[in-house]
């Protein structure tokens, strides 16, 4: 009768502790994403060692990049931050958006030279986009507006497969630094530019 009434006890603090666990999980992804749809106006400090940042991503009909919210570990160099940007794209959206870049996308390095960030992606990214123009240019300028929205410092961004400069990604010319063309953002109420 007491070894029953112990058992019953340890099944009960297991189901509590199940419960706050869940609880607590549950709370953290809900969190991340109510994050998600906001709309930043730009990298926010959020708390001590966090920076809120816009990634923007396809829109669910892919005729445009929608932004989402990610928290990510503040930096004081750019270039790690900006790295972990282009880590979060890879990653993809956590809302209703559509991923740009293909999951299996390896980032060999991302660094900051003058006003232009270099990214260095693995034949990965090449390889896993959809065939056609949308795809590729909504991949490229999804990379190229989230740097530079984020970090104003950030004029241009050159792309390099495995180390070596890119020529071109199926039509689109890759061969010079690509500036932000924040007119592809699908977003009520106007464009990225018009809410900098």
């Amino acid at each position: 009768m007491k070894q029953a009434q112990q058992t019953r006890r340890r099944m009960a603090l297991l189901i509590v502790a199940f419960v706050i666990f869940a609880a607590v999980l549950g709370t953290l992804i809900y969190r991340k994403y109510e994050l998600s749809r906001t709309t930043p106006a730009g990298p926010q400090p959020q708390r001590t060692g966090t920076l809120v940042v816009a990634l923007f991503f396809a829109s669910p009909d892919g005729a445009g990049l929608v932004r989402e919210a990610r928290e990510i570990d503040a930096c004081e160099d750019p270039t790690a931050c900006a790295d972990a940007v282009v880590e979060e794209l890879v990653n993809g959206p956590v809302g209703d958006m559509s991923p740009t870049l293909p999951p299996s996308t390896i980032v060999h390095g991302v660094w900051v030279e003058g006003d232009t960030a270099m990214v260095d992606f693995g034949k990965e990214f090449a390889d896993g986009l959809p065939a056609g123009s949308n795809a590729q240019i909504m991949a490229v300028y999804s990379v190229v507006d989230s740097l530079a929205f984020n970090f104003p410092s950030i004029k241009r961004v050159k792309f390099l497969l495995a180390g070596e400069s890119v020529r071109t990604l199926g039509e689109l010319d890759l061969s010079a630094p690509l500036t932000p063309d924040f007119s592809l953002e699908r977003k009520t109420g106007g464009t990225a530019e018009e809410k900098r």
